[in-house]
């Protein structure tokens, strides 16, 4: 069992926590979807998926979608929306999560060099929490720094983990671009080559990121690509995550097999066989985001257009012209449609990653 080993077995779960989680799941061949939220709609369906199939979940907030957390209405040009958002957003769900009887690490998304004091203010945030709780207030986070070149993304992801690292804090960093378009980083034109990283480029990371804390996974390049795409359009090649294990095992001497814990992006719309091949080879988080806004989305569009002549106005309907229409119109009633497909398809991607059952 998943939890047998965890101090918390239930709720949002830090430090040595999310490392044994990590190494468990390695050990019985799952990853664990990394959900992007945006509201306490999307958390719960979520969190409502993951404890129906009795599975751990990552709930992941990006920059984006912490600022739409705050509110759209308020200013983002120093990241005060995106770092006051996604404090609300992990505060939320500290608070909720253990209703659910389910292990939760608590993530933010990809942040690009751009994006830095965003981190930053999440950081601070972190170390506020450490002070009055002793732990970070988010589980982990991701710095996303492979649009720059490799060496100083690695010296500049080392030193955030050694900012980290007092606290037992993940991180997560990307070496090799992910393409397509996320959240206003668009890699969709870059060259292909571009998209696969380098065995060489792992082992690398992998020295210098152990020297400072056992705290970090890397999201390597295999040809992967946000959004999702026309099937043949997209050439994945996960077997390259084993020769990136091989490297980094003969020479650092390693007992493990699988000695680096890796993240898949860009994961809407690949297949089956690809998902359990990257997991075969030491894949621990699986992130899924494209195919979920879509399944929130028909929910919600299916039961408007199922209802449509019960919310064209307050009163009136083809039951009477007299007829009020508020259990139509209710915004519980709507978006819980959008929460019920959403849940369903975060329900699938547990299946697909064998995370279903091993709680």
């Amino acid at each position: 069992m998943a939890t047998a080993d965890l101090s918390r077995k239930t709720g949002v779960i830090v430090g040595d926590d999310v490392l044994k989680l990590f190494k468990y799941a390695q050990k019985k061949n799952f990853a664990i979807p990394a959900i992007n939220v945006t509201s306490s709609s999307t958390v719960v369906a979520s969190l409502e998926a993951a404890r129906d199939k009795k599975a751990p979940i990552i709930l992941q907030m990006s920059q984006g979608g912490a600022a739409y957390f705050a509110g759209k209405g308020v200013a983002n040009d120093k990241q005060q929306a995106s770092i006051a958002g996604a404090v609300a957003g992990a505060q939320y769900i500290r608070s909720i999560a253990s209703s659910y009887d389910i292990p939760v690490i608590l993530h933010t998304d990809h942040c690009a060099k751009k994006l830095l004091p965003w981190l930053d203010g999440m950081m601070d945030a972190d170390e506020k929490y450490f002070k009055e709780h002793g732990e970070p207030l988010f589980s982990s986070h991701m710095i996303d720094l492979s649009e720059e070149e490799v060496d100083w993304n690695i010296q500049t992801t080392a030193k955030y983990l050694k900012r980290a690292a007092p606290m037992k804090q993940w991180l997560e960093m990307e070496i090799g671009i992910t393409g397509g378009e996320e959240d206003g980083v668009n890699n969709e034109d870059v060259d292909n080559n571009s998209l696969y990283t380098q065995p060489e480029d792992i082992l690398n990371i992998y020295q210098t990121l152990s020297a400072i804390s056992p705290y970090f996974s890397i999201a390597a390049g295999f040809g992967n690509v946000h959004g999702v795409y026309k099937p043949g359009n997209v050439k994945l090649h996960p077997e390259l995550l084993s020769k990136h294990q091989a490297h980094v095992k003969e020479n650092t001497g390693s007992k493990e097999d699988k000695p680096v814990f890796l993240v898949f992006h860009g994961g809407s719309g690949s297949t089956k066989s690809e998902y359990k091949e990257a997991i075969s080879h030491g894949v621990v988080k699986v992130n899924l985001d494209t195919d979920l806004q879509y399944a929130y989305l028909t929910g919600i569009r299916d039961y408007v257009l199922k209802k449509k002549d019960f919310i064209m106005s307050q009163v009136g309907n083809p039951d009477g012209a007299d007829k009020p229409n508020k259990k139509y119109f209710d915004p519980r009633v709507w978006v819980r449609e959008g929460e019920k497909t959403m849940t369903a398809r975060v329900q699938e991607g547990l299946v697909d990653f064998n995370t279903a059952n091993q709680l």
